[in-house]
């Protein structure tokens, strides 16, 4: 049976693995939502440049 230190640094151990996987996947979902915001910016600008070029023909 472990002791209580064992105990203890089983818990520690496990919870610094969930805090960390929980920040890896707090920053994948960041970065999807960032790399999707400016593709829709890039796209919204390349449309408006091309209202302009045809409102101009």
């Amino acid at each position: 049976m472990p002791s209580a230190k064992q105990l203890a640094d089983i818990g520690y151990k496990t919870f610094s693995a969930s805090m960390m996987l929980l920040t890896v996947y707090g920053g994948y979902l960041c970065s999807v939502r960032a790399y999707r915001y400016l593709q829709l910016r890039s796209a919204r600008r390349q449309a408006a440049e091309e209202q302009k070029t045809s409102g101009v023909l």
